[in-house]
Parts: C-alpha cells; sequence; structure tokens
C-alpha cells in the first residue's frame, strides 16, 4: 500500500508541474523622480505582450509574461515612455526555443538608464 501511495504522489506532483503555464515572473520599478508612461514587455517574437499606462514614481508592477506560444530563440524587449516624451526600447537576456532559462527578471528604471536582474526563486 505505501509503494502505491508514494506512486499516486509522484505522479500528482509531476503532473502539476505539466500544468504550469511557460514564461517568466517580472517585476518593473520605476526609481525615477516622474512618472514612466506606456509601458509594455515582450518577446522579441512580440507574440505576448504586457501593457501598463503608468508607473509612478518609485512604485512597481509585476506580473507574469506568458511564452506558451513562443517557438524560437530570443530576448526580453522592455519600453516605455519617460515624462519629457522620451522612448527607450531596450532588449535584454535571453531565452531559447521559446522557453525561459531563468524563473524571474527585474527591471530597474533609474533617471538614466535600466538595470536589469534574472534569477531563480526566490525571486527580487
Amino acid at each position: 500500500m505505501k509503494k502505491v501511495s508514494a506512486l499516486i504522489l509522484l505522479a500528482f506532483l509531476t503532473s502539476c508541474s505539466l500544468f504550469q503555464e511557460k514564461g517568466i515572473d517580472f517585476k518593473i520599478v520605476n526609481t525615477t523622480s516622474t512618472t514612466i508612461k506606456n509601458v509594455k514587455i515582450s518577446t522579441s517574437e512580440n507574440l505576448d505582450t504586457i501593457k501598463f499606462n503608468s508607473i509612478p514614481p518609485n512604485y512597481s508592477k509585476e506580473g507574469f509574461l506568458s511564452m506558451k506560444h513562443n517557438k524560437i530563440d530570443g530576448s526580453y524587449t522592455l519600453s516605455f515612455e519617460r515624462q519629457n516624451g522620451n522612448s527607450k526600447e531596450i532588449g535584454y537576456g535571453y531565452y531559447s526555443n521559446g522557453s525561459p532559462l531563468q524563473e524571474w527578471m527585474r527591471f530597474e528604471i533609474t533617471n538614466d538608464s535600466t538595470l536589469v536582474k534574472f534569477g531563480e526563486f526566490p525571486k527580487y
């Protein structure tokens, strides 16, 4: 009976990972003194995109970027508009065969640059 219970538990745990959606957790932090607008995060294949109208100073937004339709190698794209009207579109990181190599990514938008960190759980 113990053997059967162990097999059922193993099958359950394995099946749970099969239902996890392919993608990557992200967090975008605005450390500037102004609001950033028209924030968009996607992959270079541009199949799934997440948009935020704005992120106020010293606030952040986070979510999950689905990659269920991605099939090839690529990178992540972050675009946004600073208060002065300057638009930025920057490619970061790398994924392979449509699958992320890391579990999360963090973008920190500063007054003059964007810092990026990738990693495994626990996040941020």
